[in-house]
């Protein structure tokens, strides 16, 4: 009988060889399953997708209903600076990660009882607080996260950690998509099903995560509950956070480009979005891990420059009236979606990479909260772009990602130093 070799898993997976040991290739698995699952239950629940629908068909006002998208964005990134001071005191911060993934799991369990219990305005607004919490909870996961990945997996297979989850999970989210897109899950039990799915996913995920083997800190104990140090000191991270800022359009692009398809069932265009998400993600998610683990500040770039080649290109078929044709607006699409999965890679990696041990957690809050506001601040440029039409804010968020890869370049290689 051959029994379970974490290392060679691990090592197949990152490439690590004899410089890691059996404890760090445990962390890592832990992380990939972990990981894999969170993003999975993140497919099911995506507040652009499942719960616009789900309010809608319980009859929630449209007023509520757009309030879902904004808490959920804002609600996970504007709170890391607070939280960032306690999350600092722990010794061991896996545990906020799993406080956050359980957090995110009842709330989930919450949503499907309003989903089979609740009607109309009662049924949007107990959504969103339930959102609400939610996105708190992911807040908590996120800001200790980079700061656990960077005391548990060494550098150079970071990358491949998460990479691997995230194409991992894309299998699940790319059924899921093309259950959406063939009618099936046009029930409120059935969407309720897979939002009850999700929760499962986010508690089994804590229960793991718990189990990793992460070293105390010695720093821990009092922390600032709101530290701008980094901003103030480190010119590097001053222009990693303007390129991520301009690199959150490759965030905000793809339902422009899904409306340059014409009129159509909201559930079968964002169906398309999801699908055309998880493919990318599928095939490019481990590459960029891959190349991310060699030079993040180079995914950086080639994202960047991608994404805006890929929204440029989105506008051009929509002056010309190309996007009419069935397959224009999904290859393009699909184009972005690894564009922005580069993003999500390569800014993950190097934040971790770059930021001071003793200093990850204050880095991961101030960064994402930082980029919170620059995200308010892109979305209302592309809205403001889009009363022109769609064309104009994809041509707009072209240049921003452009721009990014271009403030890209002027970052430090960080993966072979230290």
């Amino acid at each position: 009988m051959t029994t379970f070799d974490e290392r060679r898993v691990f090592d197949t997976l990152t490439e690590a060889g004899d410089a890691a040991d059996r404890t760090e290739a445990r962390n890592g698995l832990r992380h990939v399953v972990s990981l894999s699952m969170t993003k999975l239950a993140d497919g099911l629940i995506n507040p652009k997708l499942v719960l616009t629908w789900l309010a809608g068909a319980l009859g929630a006002p449209a007023a509520v209903t757009g309030l879902l998208v904004p808490i959920r964005e804002a609600g996970a990134l504007l709170p890391q600076m607070l939280l960032a001071g306690p999350v600092q005191g722990m010794a061991h911060r896996k545990w906020a990660w799993v406080l956050g993934s359980l957090g995110q799991g009842i709330a989930a369990a919450g949503m499907v009882a309003v989903a089979l219990t609740l009607e109309g305005r009662a049924a949007g607004l107990a959504l969103c607080a339930l959102l609400a919490l939610l996105a708190l909870s992911r807040s908590a996961a996120s800001v200790s996260y980079k700061d656990v990945l960077g005391k548990t997996v060494r550098k150079t297979r970071r990358g491949s950690v998460t990479g691997t989850a995230a194409s991992v999970a894309s299998v699940g989210v790319l059924v899921f998509a093309l259950l959406l897109m063939s009618g099936l899950l046009e029930t409120v039990a059935a969407v309720a099903l897979a939002i009850g799915l999700a929760s499962i996913l986010w508690l089994v995920a804590g229960a793991l995560f718990s189990r990793l083997e992460e070293e105390a800190s010695a720093e821990a104990g009092e922390a600032p509950v709101i530290d701008l140090a980094p901003w103030r000191e480190d010119a590097q991270f001053r222009r990693f956070v303007y390129a991520r800022g301009a690199l959150t359009a490759t965030a905000l692009a793809p339902p422009y480009i899904v409306l340059l398809e014409g009129e159509g069932g909201a559930l079968q265009a964002l169906g398309a979005l999801v699908l055309a998400s998880a493919a990318a993600s599928f095939v490019s998610s481990y590459v960029w891990g891959r190349l991310a683990d060699r030079s993040s500040r180079q995914v950086l770039v080639l994202a960047g420059f991608a994404g805006g080649a890929a929204m440029a290109l989105a506008a051009l078929a929509g002056a010309l009236g190309w996007a009419a044709t069935a397959w224009v607006a999904p290859l393009v699409l699909f184009g972005l979606m690894v564009a922005y999965h580069g993003v999500r890679q390569g800014r993950s990696t190097y934040l971790v990479d770059m930021a001071p041990e003793d200093a990850r957690a204050r880095y991961a809050a101030l960064a994402n909260t930082l980029i919170g506001g620059l995200l308010l601040l892109t979305g209302a440029f592309g809205g403001a772009l889009a009363f022109v039409g769609p064309v104009a804010a994809l041509a707009g968020f072209a240049v921003l990602s452009a721009l990014g890869g271009v403030l890209a370049l002027g970052l430090k290689e960080v993966e072979r130093a230290g």
